[in-house]
């Protein structure tokens, strides 16, 4: 039975190698968004560790630093600095503008203390020194040396990081603390947020402290609904997958009406069907899942967003194809299973 089944699925090549082909589409497009879904995940992790800081203070009120547009003056970093546990402490300033790269584009400009805590470490180049300087990170689309227009503000690109952005791939600048207080909030004394090392016990009045996790917590809320849908959508494409396979096998079982009345009336169990079947659903699954990682390893570098594909995606893929061709066979051996062994005979 199993040497039947390959031979049947040689003799309808050109319908298999379709079938191959679109089923792997559809992995590599599952493949495909759970990449942005894992960019959205990893991308916060790399913004809050890019701070190098161990507790955040932000207003009573605020839910977190990069979401809430709370101010508290810049100079509250002092009366942290003296809270048991901390080693050091700044201010720092996370806001938002809009630049032209040449095109328009949206950045997330973070104000910190040069050399202090939140300064940026750079991939290439050096940190900031100063004010009218400016660490971007490679995304942002220009080179060391060249000039970043910030509302009318020239500043020289000194330094870049890498992959730090969020909400969604959008990168981050990060300027003196002197200079976004000037160019955002109206040259006062204020601040978004302070920077901590340390494990402070308590909070000067007026503030509370957050742990990293409930920042990237606060900072992955915005994307939720769209991390949410991504997920949804996934698994709408793993059924479409098996019903691509459903379907191949179910129309070779309509063409193989006869040969399965014939298997029956000489005494070949539907069990035995059930694996020849089977047998055909995981090759094509299994070539399916080949075909979606080289065309997954072709689509990306394609995709405007950035995609992260994990170890475990790739890890889960045949385990996916897998269970999706088992499932699939069910269509063809419906079939099989209905089949009058008198057909073998020639009757009706």
């Amino acid at each position: 039975m199993l040497f039947v089944s390959l031979r049947d699925l040689q003799w309808r090549l050109r319908r298999f190698v379709i079938g191959v082909l679109a089923t792997g589409l559809v992995f590599a497009l599952a493949l495909l968004i759970s990449g942005v879904s894992g960019s959205f995940q990893n991308e916060v992790s790399r913004a809050v560790d890019a701070f190098h800081a161990d507790r955040w203070f932000v207003a009573v009120r605020a839910f977190g630093p990069f979401t809430s547009s709370t101010l508290i003056p810049a100079s509250a970093a002092t009366a942290v600095r003296h809270e048991p546990g901390v080693s050091a402490a700044d201010p720092v300033a996370i806001l938002r503008f809009t630049v032209r790269v040449p095109a328009v584009k949206d950045i997330n400009v973070i104000g910190v203390v040069p050399h202090g805590v939140g300064a940026p470490v750079v991939r290439d180049g050096r940190t900031l020194a100063g004010a009218g300087e400016v660490v971007a990170d490679r995304s942002v689309g220009l080179p060391l040396g060249a000039t970043l227009d910030l509302g009318g503000t020239k500043l020289r690109i000194v330094g870049r990081t890498s992959g730090v952005s969020y909400y969604g791939g959008t990168p981050v600048a990060f300027i003196s603390l002197a200079d976004a207080q000037q160019l955002m909030l109206g040259g006062q004394p204020l601040a978004t947020a302070i920077v901590v090392r340390g494990t402070p016990t308590a909070a000067p009045a007026g503030l509370r402290v957050l742990t990293n996790a409930a920042v990237a917590a606060d900072l992955q809320r915005p994307l939720k609904k769209a991390t949410q849908t991504i997920d949804f959508l996934r698994v709408l494409l793993w059924i479409i997958a098996a019903g691509i396979i459903g379907s191949v096998l179910y129309l070779q079982a309509l063409e193989r009406t006869r040969d399965f009345a014939v298997f029956k009336a000489t005494g070949v169990s539907s069990s035995t069907l059930l694996v020849g079947i089977a047998l055909q659903a995981l090759v094509l699954a299994g070539l399916a899942a080949v075909a979606a990682l080289v065309l997954a390893w072709l689509l990306t570098p394609t995709m405007a967003m950035n995609i992260e594909i994990s170890r475990s995606s790739y890890v889960a893929l045949p385990i996916v194809a897998i269970v999706v061709g088992l499932v699939s066979s069910v269509f063809g051996l419906r079939r099989a299973v209905t089949v009058d062994p008198a057909l073998a005979f020639g009757g009706a």
